[in-house]
């Protein structure tokens, strides 16, 4: 990555805007990965129903928490957007649409307006303080792209990002502000740095895609169920970039009830070869955990297993091709209770070099911590895992997944047809 002086950076603890050039992450000797969150993105809420809820956020933390795993050194406060930073992505009248919308009590005329902005939409309806709390969400994933690309640490994490589907002019699939598209978008200005933008989000990452679709120095790529079933219909295997952006595009859509093996094998088969390809000065990566048998808004048929395996890989090959700088963000998960804790968890146990990342890929039947237990159980009907990890082995067996096995494999070998 070309090393640029007297840039603009932000500087978290003093609120300042100072000069400051480059450090390589190797330099660092703050902590190995920083978490970022700040209070005010919980207030992204659409209601009490919504299937997007912000205590998916409240029980990781505790659960980090009760491990001992999130150190007072590990965390690092965010800041809102600029409206500057929202308009790099999103149109001027979009903005002011939500802004409008936001009110307690929006005038009629800003509400009839709101529905070709996909405002009035059940999946993203407006909300009370929307605005306020989308841009807090930005800030949050621009804190940590600043924190990696700054040298202030290797890798940062934050959970609150992933709002993958917003699109320049239209809220959808609960996303207002396209806060990944933006953190990429402040990386290429800031410091002209070649991101790989990576989505395990079982739906495909559309507004991300589109937003670079003719960069060639943002690649995006999208592991995600074939959206012939599954919202938002995109991510087929023809959408490769256009101009000079082609090629800079990966999709791999795949069959409903994949299963651990076969998401895993087109998983790392194609991100390792893309990013050898691609040379990224940053990884960028989406972990929604939607993908997991559970989740009720998808069909596949994985286990806890890929969301500890993924985010190891992504660990290897951001220090093998971008000296360790790699940003993480949060994105989908509906089942609160059951798996979204614990895959979020596994992802900061993995960039911080926690012991239990490494202890799990041996030992698949560590517990949770009971207090973590004892302390939610009560909250929910469901019954609350005991294990970091699913025995998959239990489960009923998946009837064609030979079939399913092979169509992805054809997948596979499509999407990468391209790639040495």
């Amino acid at each position: 990555m070309p090393q640029r002086n007297n840039l603009t950076a932000y500087d978290f603890n003093n609120a300042l805007c100072i000069d400051r050039p480059i450090r390589k992450a190797c330099d660092c000797v703050s902590a190995s990965a920083l978490f970022v969150h700040h209070k005010q993105a919980m207030n992204y809420r659409f209601h009490d129903q919504h299937p997007f809820h912000p205590i998916r956020w409240e029980l990781t933390m505790d659960l980090l928490n009760d491990l001992q795993a999130l150190s007072t050194d590990r965390k690092l406060a965010s800041r809102p957007a600029t409206e500057e930073e929202l308009l790099w992505i999103h149109q001027p009248a979009y903005v002011e649409s939500v802004k409008r919308l936001s009110s307690a009590a929006p005038e009629p005329h800003w509400i009839s307006e709101g529905e070709p902005y996909g405002l009035l939409d059940e999946d993203t309806p407006y909300f009370p303080g929307m605005h306020e709390a989308a841009s807090w969400i930005v800030g949050g994933s621009i804190t940590a792209v600043e924190a990696v690309l700054s040298g202030a640490s290797p890798h940062a994490l934050h959970l609150g990002g992933g709002l993958h589907h917003a699109l320049p002019a239209k809220a959808a699939g609960f996303c207002i502000y396209n806060d990944a598209a933006i953190a990429i978008d402040y990386a290429r200005r800031h410091y002209g740095a070649r991101v790989l933008y990576v989505d395990t989000d079982v739906h495909h990452g559309d507004g991300v895609q589109w937003s670079f679709y003719s960069d060639p120095d943002v690649c995006t790529y999208s592991i995600h169920e074939t959206g012939k079933y599954l919202f938002p219909g995109t991510g087929h295997l023809p959408e490769r970039g256009e101009h000079q952006g082609y090629g800079a595009c990966m999709n791999l859509p795949l069959q409903p009830y994949t299963e651990d093996a076969s998401w895993l094998e087109c998983f790392e088969e194609s991100i390792r070869r893309l990013t050898k390809y691609f040379q990224p000065d940053l990884i960028l990566s989406l972990h929604g955990c939607d993908a997991h048998a559970l989740d009720p808004l998808s069909h596949m048929h994985c286990s806890m297993e890929i969301y500890r395996q993924m985010p190891a890989i992504l660990h290897e090959l951001a220090h093998t091709y971008c000296e360790g700088r790699w940003v993480a963000l949060g994105g989908g998960g509906y089942d609160f209770w059951r798996v979204v804790p614990r895959a979020w968890s596994l992802l900061w146990l993995e960039m911080s070099s926690h012991p239990l990342a490494n202890a799990l890929q041996t030992d698949a039947r560590h517990p949770l911590p009971q207090a973590w237990i004892d302390t939610w159980q009560p909250h929910t009907p469901q019954s609350l895992p005991s294990e970091w990890l699913d025995d998959a082995q239990r489960w009923e067996s998946i009837p064609r997944r030979d079939e399913i096995t092979a169509k992805n494999r054809e997948t596979l070998a499509v999407a990468m047809q391209d790639y040495p």
